[in-house]
């Protein structure tokens, strides 16, 4: 893994709204320091990261500054085991400085002084807090293939506090239902309060788009315009409901994934206003003398020619059109080359993995950063925490991008991405036109087969992440155009893959988007029950209609089973081609062979059993996961009709 050099990294974040920054009168000078204990004191607008800890591996530390020309200030220390090793200022404005720590094996948890003194003798003074770590880094344990991960898009799943709906000062104020763009009222205490249903439907994971600060004019809902890196968005609640979250599924046994983002901000992050650098942003120069007519037309956006990153024929051209360009305009693509910028993404990630006591890290639209940063980071990451693991997100559907991501992959260039999960957007779509389409020489059920037996290209294919569908594309049910039975056979596939498994909310009740197809705000519709006075309560059963039951049972039968099952989680594979509308895949281990048949008859239909006398289950019993029948295995099976079948030998 690449060693990350924390002490040549930048870091950063502030809000400039009433509920972050600090009083005015806090700006004038302190009198009365003492050096021999500490002054209570907090006079600067914002440190960041807001605290840090003692124990790691990494003892460089780098606090960005801000404060109203603090440039003219200089910070002193006086703590056991922390000292200055450089101060830089920001070449911009007067109002950052960025202070290199060393925090030396010696020091301890506590709170010390940072003095910073002007020519004049004026003083400001802050508080800063070292903390103990609470685990060690080798039980910080990662998501892996035994998971099964539900997403959330928080705006959309629970309202339990509506008191929070609107807060004074935010740019979008007021929640509207009807309106799949704007907020609706959902937040982290509503997860809370049905994390019991989520465990029931034996999901092991939770991952919730992001929470933190958007303060955007519109669609903040969604969370993908971060505006403060170190703020929870108080529609949401706030850190410590953040907190009690992650502290309630990691007493279940079950783990918290952060969904993170390192290719671009919010275009009302508060250093837009006053940015530190010529190249904080990436067309920086070309947003600033803009800025006062900046639109659609005006933004220069990402090409989305994602292949520049490993193409060895890109020109520089297309590989800076790709990397460089913003996502779209309200997006500005933060410059991982600058180092200041580098290091406060990596140090942010940590904070909130110390903080949360994470189980993992989505990081969103992953091959738009600067690729070597990609690397830095995940390699940051998993240094200090080596059990730990990452997903990134390439949405292709060409399995050699996907494998060029994940770590360990012998690439012809040399990359090694240091990030362990990737995303299966390939076998996701595979899966969908295989079931969906008619049974021919190369079409159907085949296509499964043969993207399967692309796992060859793989590292490691157990660790890669495969959904069903998620909160950018059209609704499971919906690919399907509706056919439940369909539906059931790709959800039933996706989850005995070597594979980590998601699924987004309420695919188990048959959410869809039919209406608009693709539509963003219906795809993220709001969960029956969530919402007082609903008339339909998914979490209870209240009123949801019977077809939705089912699937839910389901669903509940499919994901328990799979929660128990090592044969999924690290069992061998191995598969028959199909034959007569009918493909047989069985995952085993020394205890348990599970068995998965996809049967696309609508007749009844005798399978010859004997062409899988390999799997060594002749005269075995084995049990139907979801009827709970047993029956013996012998020369051949009767499969009702179309859909999907499992079985397991472990009774």
């Amino acid at each position: 893994m690449s060693n990350t050099k924390f002490n040549s990294f930048g870091i950063m974040v502030l809000l400039c709204l009433v509920f972050t920054c600090k009083q005015a009168n806090q700006d004038k000078p302190s009198e009365n320091y003492s050096s021999n204990e500490l002054i209570d004191q907090t006079d600067i607008d914002r440190i960041e990261p807001p605290n840090w800890w003692t124990g790691f591996k990494n003892d460089n530390l780098q606090l960005l500054v801000h404060h109203p020309n603090i440039a003219a200030f200089k910070p002193s220390i006086d703590y056991r085991g922390v000292s200055i090793e450089n101060v830089s200022k920001a070449t911009q404005s007067q109002n950052y400085v960025f202070i290199d720590l060393v925090i030396s094996e010696n020091a301890s948890a506590g709170k010390f002084n940072i003095v910073f003194e002007n020519e004049n003798g004026d003083k400001l003074i802050d508080v800063y807090e070292l903390k103990e770590r609470q685990k060690p880094a080798e039980e910080y344990i990662g998501f892996n293939s035994s998971d099964a991960i539900y997403l959330i898009t928080p705006d959309r799943f629970a309202n339990a506090n509506p008191s929070n709906d609107s807060v004074a000062g935010l740019n979008e104020q007021g929640i509207d239902r009807t309106h799949g763009y704007k907020r609706h009222g959902g937040d982290l205490q509503g997860i809370i309060n049905h994390l019991d249903y989520i465990e029931n439907l034996g999901f092991t994971s939770v991952w919730p788009c992001p929470v933190l600060t958007n303060d955007m004019y519109q669609g903040s809902y969604h969370g993908y315009a971060i505006t403060d890196y170190y703020q929870v968005d108080p529609r949401f609640g706030t850190l410590e409901d953040y907190k009690n979250l992650a502290s309630n599924i990691n007493e279940r046994g079950m783990k918290l994934i952060m969904d993170q983002v390192a290719n671009h901000c919010g275009l009302e992050h508060w250093w837009m206003k006053d940015l530190p650098f010529e190249d904080w942003v990436n067309y920086q120069a070309h947003y600033e003398a803009n800025k006062d007519n900046w639109n659609n037309e005006v933004v220069i956006r990402s090409s989305h020619r994602r292949t520049a990153n490993q193409d060895m024929y890109a020109s520089e051209l297309d590989q800076k059109e790709m990397n460089d360009g913003w996502f779209v305009q309200g997006m500005p693509d933060l410059n991982q080359r600058n180092p200041f910028m580098a290091h406060y993404i990596i140090q942010n990630s940590i904070w909130w993995i110390e903080t949360l006591q994470l189980g993992g890290i989505r990081q969103d639209t992953y091959p738009y950063p600067d690729k070597e940063f990609m690397s830095d980071w995940a390699g940051a990451i998993m240094t200090e925490y080596p059990n730990f693991n990452i997903v990134g997100e390439e949405w292709s559907s060409n399995p050699l991008l996907i494998a060029y991501w994940q770590d360990g992959h012998n690439n012809a260039d040399g990359y090694d991405s240091n990030l362990r999960s990737t995303m299966d957007f390939a076998m996701q779509e595979i899966v969908v036109s295989g079931i969906k389409n008619q049974e021919t020489w190369g079409t159907g059920l085949k296509e499964l087969y043969v993207g399967l037996a692309n796992d060859f290209n793989y590292t490691r294919p157990e660790d890669i992440m495969v959904f069903p569908d998620n909160h950018d594309m059209s609704r499971i049910f919906t690919q399907m155009d509706g056919d439940i039975t369909n539906t059931k056979m790709a959800l039933s596939y996706y989850a005995v893959l070597p594979r980590i498994f998601q699924m987004y909310y309420g695919t188990e009740i048959l959410m869809d988007d039919f209406e608009k197809r693709g539509d963003h705000g219906l795809i993220r519709t709001d969960f029956p029950g969530g919402w007082e006075g609903d008339k339909v309560n998914a979490f209870s059963g209240d009123n949801l209609a019977q077809e939705k039951k089912e699937m839910q049972n389901f669903v509940k039968s499919l994901i328990n089973f799979r929660k128990k099952s090592k044969a999924i989680h690290n069992g061998k594979t191995i598969h028959f081609a199909p034959q007569n509308s009918v493909y047989l895949l069985a995952r085993a281990n020394d205890e348990e062979t599970v068995i998965h048949i996809l049967n696309k008859n609508d007749t009844p239909y005798i399978l010859d059993l004997k062409r899988f006398n390999e799997l060594g289950l002749e005269g075995k019993t084995i049990k139907n996961v979801f009827s709970e029948d047993t029956m013996t295995w012998t020369d051949q099976m009767e499969l009702d009709g179309k859909g999907s079948y499992l079985f397991t030998t472990k009774l």
